[in-house]
């Protein structure tokens, strides 16, 4: 199935690196059927030189449709070659990471947001991605990195991407990247939000699709960015660190669903069976402990959440089961909490979008060099 049989990517998750593998992707689609999926950032020498052992990397169950692969990279040939060996797994889009700040990806690995100065490449790699596949294509940056923070300068960057590539989805993380050596973390929240410029891009290029990310960590705050027209909407790590309630109310909330009837004991009893048949598949990959990690946030904020995190702690040291494990700690866990329906939170307002709109820096022109 192609993406178009999917409903849009009006709510997604973000690609994290070690945290949205194929555990947290199976948990997520438990709880949310329409939320758009990404896998963790994938460098696209890994694909190619891992060509005997693909399904470890690449593989995911049927379900977690609408997913997207993310790859990085900064060698056309390797690029063209990764596109081609995942091609056959099927993913409903291709996403070109140009965001990362990572030292690991920025620094040492030339790649990620490091790109952003150089679009010319970035439009090249996309039409490579483009040829090998029979999806859509897309770009996840930030808004600038460095010195090089004007909107203009963000504008340039869109411009030529998409007008010398297929590329007509971008996700914008709201915030520029520093590159002077800040750990990933820093790179989250030391730099300003700059929401207006999202909104801009959707007024100066009307033909493309935009998804806006960073600093969004509810989904009042999701609904409020779509009010104001925003295309799209990704979370990171809130969708990770509460999936209950920030994935149980995506499909309802965003796509206007009927509420799901489900619980929390029953998602956990469907990820038992799944956790039990992966454990050791690869040898020894995955441990027990990444297959259980993706749970530790479903009681976020609930009665005896810390006291059921540090008994699972424990128990890992000795259980080889994710049944075991359930079995030894959810006694920590109220019944009322496990066996409570999804139900709707009541919405608060948020006006930071509509600030940001107040506050749209003048129209982009695209100069007469960059039309030549």
């Amino acid at each position: 199935m192609g993406a178009e049989h999917y409903p849009p990517p009006w709510f997604s998750v973000a690609p994290m690196m070690e945290w949205t593998d194929n555990h947290y992707r199976t948990l997520a689609r438990l709880i949310s059927k329409k939320a758009w999926l990404y896998s963790e950032m994938l460098a696209a020498e890994t694909i190619v030189y891992q060509t005997g052992n693909l399904d470890r990397f690449l593989a995911y169950g049927p379900e977690q449709h609408p997913i997207v692969l993310q790859i990085g990279g900064n060698n056309l040939e390797n690029l063209a070659k990764a596109t081609q060996l995942a091609t056959p797994y099927g993913y409903d889009e291709i996403n070109f990471n140009c965001g990362c700040p990572s030292p690991r990806v920025a620094g040492d690995g030339c790649f990620g947001v490091r790109l952003m100065l150089d679009p010319k490449f970035v439009a090249e790699a996309m039409c490579v991605i483009a040829a090998n596949t029979n999806v859509p294509v897309s770009v996840k940056c930030r808004i600038g990195v460095d010195d090089h923070d004007s909107y203009n300068e963000l504008c340039d960057f869109i411009y030529k991407v998409s007008s010398q590539s297929p590329t007509r989805h971008f996700i914008i993380h709201s915030r520029k990247a520093l590159l002077n050596g800040i750990s990933p973390a820093d790179n989250r929240r030391i730099p300003p939000l700059k929401y207006e410029y999202y909104y801009a891009l959707l007024r100066d290029f009307p033909v493309l699709q935009f998804t806006i990310n960073g600093g969004i960590n509810s989904i009042d705050e999701v609904i409020a960015a779509r009010m104001e027209g925003a295309h799209g909407v990704m979370l990171g790590r809130a969708a990770y660190s509460n999936p209950w309630q920030i994935l149980g109310l995506v499909d309802s909330a965003v796509y206007g669903a009927p509420l799901r009837s489900i619980t929390r004991r029953q998602v956990l009893e469907q990820y038992q069976v799944y956790g039990d048949s992966v454990v050791r598949m690869y040898g020894l990959k995955p441990h027990i402990r990444n297959v259980v990690k993706p749970l530790l946030g479903l009681f976020h904020a609930e009665p005896r959440n810390v006291v059921w995190k540090r008994k699972v702690d424990a128990a890992l040291l000795r259980c080889t089961t994710v049944k075991s494990i359930l079995e030894e700690t959810l006694g920590e866990i109220p019944d009322r909490v496990l066996d409570a329906p999804l139900t709707e939170m009541p919405s608060g307002s948020s006006d930071t979008f509509i600030k940001a709109k107040s506050l749209l820096p003048p129209p982009y022109t695209v100069s007469e060099e960059e039309l030549l």
